[in-house]
């Protein structure tokens, strides 16, 4: 099993060495995917010199700043694992979770699967009390739009089977990426035929403390929930005679939220 972690990178001199330390230390076959998003602060130097030192790394260099959407995207479409993960490369997320988020996927229990800051009665650590506000709001309204019951909308931490993201079109440049995703994939997961259907699931996570006044509540609000995805995505490719209204009536199947298990941690 191979999992390809893509990792933006802009600006990401101060913690970078060590990100890149852990995840390689993650014992799985890793493929690291980091994009340089047209850093000046030395970052792409020390990607190159990491580069070198390690054959598991892959570096891709955007010609200028496009943002942290298009940053993903390119690396989406190189990646050649089984499984893709995105990581920041703030810190903020631990690799060390992992294999946690990739037992209900090799279970063959999901396709998608969504860490959570929020969820679960297990140890976490305490978050600023404005930017959980600042979540709170967005999952809910992401989950009003999809009929999904996500806790963190917004976690960096999402898996994903690698055709199942590859065949997703992304169209946010910048940090729309996570609504976009989530509305897409409730729309497979709706739409689709049972067999063909995306299974979601949402593991508990541990995180360090954001750094910088962390994306300015959640990037005020992604600018709201991208207004594309509100419109249950603009030029939808179904013909106008299947194509849902929105807010849609339909009939999902329920997506399954677990705290975390011990059975779905691997050795």
């Amino acid at each position: 099993m191979k999992l390809s972690v893509v990792m933006p990178v802009y600006n990401e001199r101060a913690t970078l060495r060590e990100v890149v330390a852990r995840v390689l230390a993650v014992r799985l076959d890793i493929e690291l995917i980091c994009i340089d998003d047209g850093s000046q602060d030395g970052s792409r130097e020390i990607l190159a010199e990491l580069g070198q030192r390690h054959p598991q790394i892959r570096i891709l260099l955007q010609p200028k700043n496009m943002g942290k959407g298009a940053a993903l995207r390119r690396g989406i479409q190189e990646s050649t694992g089984d499984f893709v993960i995105i990581q920041d490369a703030d810190l903020e997320y631990d690799p060390a979770e992992y294999t946690r988020l990739l037992g209900p996927l090799i279970q063959g229990q999901a396709d998608v699967v969504y860490g959570s800051r929020f969820m679960g009665a297990a140890p976490h650590r305490v978050l600023y009390f404005w930017h959980s506000v600042g979540n709170k709001i967005l999952t809910l309204l992401s989950n009003a739009l999809t009929n999904m019951n996500m806790s963190d909308m917004e976690t960096c931490y999402k898996v994903f089977r690698r055709e199942i993201l590859q065949a997703i079109p992304i169209e946010e440049d910048r940090f729309g990426f996570e609504p976009e995703i989530t509305v897409k994939i409730a729309k497979r997961e709706d739409r689709q035929a049972p067999s063909a259907r995306v299974r979601s699931w949402h593991q508990l996570l541990g995180t360090h403390l954001r750094r910088r006044e962390e994306d300015r509540l959640e990037r005020w609000l992604s600018r709201p929930m991208v207004p594309a995805q509100i419109h249950c995505e603009r030029a939808s490719p179904e013909p106008q005679a299947t194509r849902s209204r929105c807010p849609r009536e339909r009939t999902v199947r329920p997506v399954i939220l677990t705290s975390l298990d011990e059975r779905y941690c691997l050795p």
